[in-house]
């Protein structure tokens, strides 16, 4: 017969000098909680990256004595990791490796995992771990032999997911479960609020004092004046700081062509390379490293051909490429090999990689929920260091075209929050306009008209922002004197810090040019529902793939399309990459036309 051991044993939480304070503080909120208050089951915590947050789940079933918990993680990186977290066999074992639990018994765990699992692994489980792709729809294999009683504790880890309907299904399916839901940010991408009335959050404030995260610091690039073309042919407009502001805001399009624009990402790339450079210097620490923010794919590859035109190592990952590619780059980070990490949704959550210490923003970011899980990636401290050391120190670089300056102010006002400030939240429908796919998985809707072009800036400025103020009144007063002209801030000068040299620029570009020739196949390939390795369209019966014979096709359109009349990739000067980058998605749909057709 099963031994409940959430019931029967006895964790040392209170005095337990292993865990850390938000863990006991947090433990302690869920003990003295009322389950069958106002909302019966329900009820939400809020603890920063690196705060314990892998650990509060672990002891939250102490909590509530529970008979059968299961975890339940958005995604197979992080249900991985708390899975050795809660396996005793595991060097990473949380009750041993925190003095939670002196010695055997231990909870027992089991995981839900395809064909791994079984039923009676469930039966004799204590903890079951999952991550939702398992247990998506209602007629799902394993819900449907679970009895509605089978859990009476659901925890969601990064629980700001939580609203959307997959997740609606295990509420269903387990009527009377209390449910704990724990993120470091309260909202998702879309700005709506993680469920349930939130009980306990640890200020991000106090975080930083007590050596938790880093302290992180932004750095806004702002022109006296910026030109810019609305439209190819257009005459050039030319704006004040003021203007740039004011168009960030309210123009979409504008934002866009501030992030992809040739001159202004150039800009962010230098700004955050100064920074990067600044804080090796400082530290004598040479594995510091920058993450960056990109808007898709393409704008990915042009990021990193720009840092590699700079003469450092970037390489990227995205959410739809495929996990080997992925694996690579990762273990290219862990291994030091790489200067700059470029990702596109894909180090969000369940990410760790304590040497990411600038965060470069090239992406849009509307709402607060997806902008902390991006700047998280920086906020985890150095093992080992002391917290309070020059290496844990966090930059965030930004351009202030960009619209970032309100999800920041907004990131300020969340590190001093408590319970009153989440209650004060409005759930809002808000969209992140960067295209893709929201994280119900439908498509959002990408305006395909162009954009405008950033053409030159003067005078740019790379202003400071504190984090952490300490007083309102004096961050209120630092921001009217930035706006009327009295700054901080440096003078930023792009070509007299790093100025590239015209091979590396052409090998970067040559290397861009490559890479989107092989996300153009794959998006042709994708629209029309054919497989990569399928031979639809290998008329000639060749034994070629649809992906070698899309390729094939595109390349020798850009063999005869350089301005120079050379025909090899490695001929190519400067400006016939340039042309051949601009027009690539005329070639690729010619080519679309001529080889698939209709």
């Amino acid at each position: 017969m099963k031994v409940d051991q959430f019931k029967n044993l006895k964790p040392s939480v209170a005095e337990n000098e292993g865990l850390r304070e938000p863990q006991r503080l947090a433990f302690e909120a869920i003990i003295t909680h009322d389950f069958s208050d106002v909302d019966p089951r329900e009820i939400g915590i809020v603890l920063p990256v690196g705060c314990g947050k892998s650990g509060l789940l672990a002891l939250a079933p102490f909590a509530v004595s529970s008979k059968r918990t299961l975890l339940v993680a958005p995604n197979l990186n992080i249900a991985d990791q708390l899975t050795k977290d809660l396996t005793p066999s595991s060097v990473k074992y949380f009750y041993a490796l925190r003095s939670v639990l002196s010695a055997p018994p231990y909870p027992e765990p089991a995981e839900i995992r395809g064909p791994k699992t079984n039923l009676s692994d469930l039966d004799e489980a204590d903890i079951v771990i999952t991550n939702i792709q398992q247990l998506q729809r209602a007629d799902n294999v394993w819900l449907a032999q679970l009895a509605p009683d089978f859990f009476d504790l659901i925890l969601f880890d990064e629980a700001h997911h939580n609203v959307a309907d997959s997740w609606e299904t295990l509420r269903a399916k387990f009527p009377a479960a209390k449910i704990i839901n724990v993120s470091a940010t309260p909202t998702r991408a879309d700005g709506r609020k993680m469920s349930g009335s939130i009980i306990y959050s640890y200020p991000i404030s106090e975080a930083v004092k007590q050596g938790f995260v880093k302290r992180v610091n932004g750095h806004r690039l702002s022109p006296k004046t910026l030109k810019y073309v609305r439209f190819e042919g257009d005459q050039e407009v030319e704006v004040s700081l003021e203007e740039v502001r004011k168009l960030g805001e309210e123009d979409a399009k504008f934002r866009r062509s501030i992030v992809s624009s040739n001159e202004s990402l150039t800009t962010i790339v230098d700004a955050s390379l100064r920074k990067l450079y600044e804080l090796r210097e400082q530290t004598v620490e040479k594995r510091l490293k920058i993450i960056a923010s990109a808007l898709n794919m393409a704008h990915c590859k042009q990021i990193v051909a720009k840092y590699r035109e700079r003469g450092v190592r970037a390489d990227f990952v995205h959410s739809k490429q495929e996990g080997p590619a992925n694996d690579k780059v990762h273990a290219k980070l862990d291994n030091h090999e790489l200067d700059v990490i470029v990702q596109v949704r894909k180090l969000g959550e369940g990410f760790d990689h304590p040497y990411l210490s600038v965060a470069a923003i090239f992406s849009i970011f509307s709402n607060l929920g997806p902008f902390m899980q991006f700047v998280g990636r920086i906020m985890r401290i150095i093992p080992g260091v002391d917290p309070f050391a020059p290496v844990n120190d966090g930059v965030v670089v930004f351009h202030v075209g960009g619209n970032i300056t309100g999800v920041w102010n907004d990131f300020a006002d969340f590190a001093d929050a408590d319970q009153e400030y989440f209650a004060n939240l409005v759930d809002e429908d808000l969209v992140e306009p960067s295209g893709g796919s929201s994280e119900d998985g439908k498509p959002r809707i990408i305006d395909e008209t162009p954009t405008p072009t950033v053409t030159a800036q003067s005078e740019v400025r790379l202003d400071d922002l504190v984090l952490l103020q300490g007083n309102a009144e004096i961050a209120r007063a630092l921001e009217v004197l930035k706006e009327n002209g009295v700054t901080t801030g440096e003078q930023f000068e792009i070509l007299n810090s790093i100025q590239p040299t015209k091979q590396a620029t052409r090998q970067a570009k040559r290397t861009q040019l490559d890479e989107l020739v092989k996300t153009n196949v794959g998006q042709l390939l994708a629209n029309h529902e054919l497989p990569y390795g399928g031979h639809a369209l290998d008329k000639a019966k060749r034994g070629k793939t649809n992906f070698e014979v899309l390729k094939s096709a595109i390349d020798k359109e850009i063999k005869v399309s350089a301005p120079s009349g050379v025909t090899k990739r490695s001929e190519l000067s400067n400006q016939d990459l340039d042309h051949l980058i601009a027009i690539l998605p005329e070639i690729c749909k010619k080519v679309e036309a001529e080889v698939i057709g209709g």
